[in-house]
């Protein structure tokens, strides 16, 4: 498989536009002459100004079309377009630069959207969830410069909210600088706030952003100190603390699990079933959900990690249809992949490209921007040969192969 530097600057070109874009939709994106276009692809000649217009439009560095740094796995056209968008709007807004025009909308529209947006991003929607997330920090950091002086702490909450988002789409887009810059506004932003609720939730998903660069004890040590900072009392916490605690005590499970530290996997899952059956149903606050269910479903992909597989499969077993429909539509999916790799270590070859194939048929635009199936595809030995073309085709891992943000993506940090 050659690498991305082994292509020419045209072929990388062409490799960009896709199928989706033609050389004539290239030439009117960046003002060009279709014939400009035609020689770039044809390496015949290309400018300064002809490589810099071709970079903008497709949303990549020009170091990218140079062959310097590979693209980014499985992004599309629209979804670099995106990645940049979010990266200026993150980066400006922190050096306090903000275009003219920008909009200071209301507390409460802009609590809306926070909503909306984490809607899409648990649907599996990532590039629309960071194309909101983009004009949304630009108009939240509007907001906090029109609030008078003494009366910031909601505008620098709902900033927070919004620099999260942007982290968690940076983070499961493979953009690990970007994820680090907007998990640390973040993290700022909280704590002129004064919110510890925020800022236990921004401190979670730094320890996310660790777990996917390889940083586990890290990870681990920092998910654990946020579940402890925001442990409620059972006999007087709300629905929406539960939430919190539930999904904080859950991921420090996984980053246990991920770490081969069965005790303190087993001390944290304990936890989060205690916490799913004293709320007895899924419930949905602070950008994310949580129940009896996910409780169950995360315990699956925990006890797979820790090489537990009958464990696993004991709770697959346990677990149908209509349990499943109370979750959002990225949970199912991250379930079905869990699912697949515990079929898989069981052997189950064929049962194992059954479950994968049925979750990137149904979500296909979730798929793209998972690593998981490339590691699940590396597992399964034995299955028939028309099922691993069909399940290869569906990934679709381009030739150019990982980020080169993240280091590739391996059983303990894919997400």
């Amino acid at each position: 498989m050659p690498r991305w530097s082994d292509y020419t600057t045209g072929q990388r070109i062409k490799i960009l536009r896709g199928t989706a874009i033609r050389q004539t939709d290239l030439a009117a994106m960046t003002g060009l002459a279709l014939v400009t276009i035609q020689q770039a692809e044809q390496d015949k000649r290309l400018t300064l100004q002809t490589l810099l217009k071709i970079a903008d439009a497709l949303g990549v560095d020009t170091s990218v079309i140079l062959g310097q740094q590979a693209p980014r796995r499985a992004m599309e056209q629209k979804d670099r377009a995106m990645m940049r968008a979010l990266s200026r709007s993150v980066h400006d807004t922190a050096a306090g630069i903000l275009p003219d025009d920008a909009e200071a909308r209301p507390l409460e529209e802009l609590a809306a959207i926070t909503h909306r947006t984490w809607d899409l991003y648990w649907s599996g929607r990532y590039a629309e969830a960071g194309a909101i997330a983009a004009p949304f920090i630009t108009s939240a950091a509007a907001r906090l410069r029109e609030q008078p002086v003494g009366e910031q702490a909601a505008a620098w909450g709902v900033l927070s909210d919004a620099y999260r988002l942007a982290g968690y789409v940076a983070n499961l887009m493979g953009g690990r600088d970007l994820a680090y810059a907007a998990i640390g506004q973040a993290q700022i932003a909280a704590q002129r706030a004064a919110d510890d609720m925020r800022q236990a939730l921004v401190a979670s998903g730094r320890a996310w952003v660790y777990l996917r660069d390889a940083r586990l004890s890290e990870a681990l040590a920092l998910a654990e100190k946020s579940a402890v900072d925001i442990e409620p009392r059972f006999s007087r916490a709300t629905k929406e603390e539960l939430v919190a605690y539930g999904s904080h005590v859950n991921f420090a499970a996984v980053v246990a699990s991920r770490l081969g530290d069965k005790d303190r996997a087993a001390d944290y899952l304990s936890q989060s079933h205690a916490t799913g059956a004293r709320m007895g149903a899924e419930h949905r606050a602070h950008g994310t959900l949580f129940g009896p269910v996910s409780a169950t479903t995360q315990a699956v992909g925990i006890n797979v990690a820790l090489g537990q597989t009958g464990k696993a499969l004991t709770l697959i077993d346990s677990l149908h249809d209509e349990h499943l429909r109370a979750l959002s539509g990225a949970a199912r999916n991250r379930y079905a992949m869990d699912k697949a790799m515990a079929q898989a270590d069981a052997k189950m070859w064929d049962a194992s490209l059954d479950t994968l194939e049925r979750a990137l048929l149904e979500a296909p635009e979730w798929g793209r921007h998972q690593a998981l199936p490339s590691v699940i595809m590396q597992k399964v030995g034995r299955a028939s040969t028309a099922r691993l073309r069909r399940v290869s085709e569906l990934i679709g891992v381009a030739a150019t192969g990982e980020s080169h943000s993240f280091m590739p993506a391996t059983e303990k940090t894919a997400l």
